[in-house]
């Protein structure tokens, strides 16, 4: 059963499936950038620098704000905190389930 997070997870995971995505989220982590700044290293159009923006943002990983011309993004922080808690639970899982086998193995 997905619950709230469980929404929010899929889509943050689903957001940094693409390399280019991450490497804005790479960039952003370093501070806020406009639009331009973000294109620059990218090896493709303004307009789809713009689309990825746009999955990021509605995933909520990225806060984008347009003051006069210029148009802006941040990361926002709680949309990653949530993956990573998710992938921190997944993990300690699977060390318990690894930590159950050692036992049941050393004692037999």
């Amino acid at each position: 059963m997905l619950n709230q997070s469980g929404d929010t997870i899929g889509r943050v995971f689903q957001a940094l499936a693409d390399p280019t995505r991450r490497a804005i989220v790479e960039r952003l982590v370093r501070g806020p950038a406009t639009v331009k700044v973000l294109a620059e290293p990218l090896t493709m159009s303004l307009p789809a620098v713009m689309q990825h923006l746009q999955v990021l943002e509605a995933a909520g990983v990225i806060v984008t704000e347009k003051v006069g011309r210029v148009r802006s993004c941040r990361i926002e922080p709680e949309a990653l905190r949530t993956a990573e808690h998710w992938l921190g639970r997944q993990r300690t899982e699977r060390e318990r389930q690894l930590d159950q086998l050692d036992d049941y193995l050393k004692g037999h």
